[in-house]
């Protein structure tokens, strides 16, 4: 039995709620390679954690939130104690799904034991099962270093985020053999220094599939390949709360213009003094 949190969605307040833990596990996670489709969705609070978590096998804790929710121009500002304080949030709102966090840049390149350094404290920190590391053949020592010493990596190659200002942007990867070549030696040798899954952004259809194929750890797309053993997108970005999104990207919804409308709304009601009404006031008994 674990004690963790739900939210009282009446009064909006976390309540401590002792309840047994049945969450996806890393074995689970490994087992699923070639079979049913891992499901994963970035999440940066308890709310958003709550609403995905009974459809997801895995949230992403993204250093995204860099920019989603801080607005940054990229992830490269963002620190270990905002990867904290968002992944203790998602997993006091979930129960089943795993909860893996981003490693944010400069937490771990620069040895393994900077590396297992953060990781322990954000696993410490947050209470989550695994962290997300990015890099290929260079980091994979890091990534056999915290493997061997019980910290659960997941793997991020292709079109990696944190190196943008060396990529020279965010265009698709894997355009030239030499660059296709290279994204799937990395691949090959994150998943044989011990990554559980690896993630695959961003790279020509078929590295991602023959990737894919030719290692034994499930890889995760966006912007890769149906063929892949799961997807992951940006939640927002998925329910498209911003008007631009990348070309990989499936809007299932419009909340752009659903919040818009109610905020407009509710603006107009203010204005005609017609909110708060009766209902929403007390009064003398």
């Amino acid at each position: 039995m674990s004690t963790t949190f739900t939210i009282d969605t009446s009064t909006s307040r976390a309540t401590p709620v002792s309840a047994p833990m049945k969450r996806v596990t890393v074995p689970a996670v490994r087992k699923r390679k070639g079979g049913e489709p891992l499901v994963m969705l970035t999440a940066y609070t308890v709310r958003t954690a709550q609403l995905l978590d009974p459809y997801c096998d895995l949230l992403l804790v993204g250093d995204s939130l860099g920019q989603v929710v801080y607005g940054l121009p990229s992830t490269v500002p963002v620190t270990l104690e905002m990867m904290a304080a968002h992944g203790a949030a998602v997993v006091r709102g979930s129960y089943h799904a795993m909860v893996v966090v981003d490693m944010p840049f400069g937490s771990y390149e620069a040895s393994p034991e900077k590396a297992f350094e953060s990781a322990s404290w954000l696993l410490k920190q947050t209470g989550a099962a695994g962290v997300k590391l990015e890099g290929g053949v260079t980091m994979a020592p890091t990534v056999k270093f915290l493997v061997e010493r019980g910290i659960p990596v997941m793997g991020h190659v292709g079109l990696t985020p944190q190196a943008v200002n060396t990529l020279g942007g965010y265009g698709a990867r894997g355009r030239t053999q030499e660059e296709a070549t290279k994204i799937i030696d990395d691949g090959q040798a994150i998943a044989h220094a011990g990554a559980f899954s690896i993630v695959v952004e961003g790279v020509i259809e078929s590295i991602a599939i023959e990737l894919t194929r030719s290692i034994d750890c499930p890889t995760i797309g966006i912007g890769a390949s149906a063929h892949c053993d799961g997807q992951v997108l940006v939640s927002e970005d998925m329910l498209g709360l911003f008007e631009r999104t990348p070309r990989f990207v499936k809007r299932y919804g419009d909340m752009a213009s659903f919040i818009s409308e109610r905020a407009a709304a509710y603006a107009g009601e203010v204005r005609a003094r017609s909110f708060p009404g009766v209902e929403q006031t007390y009064q003398p008994k």
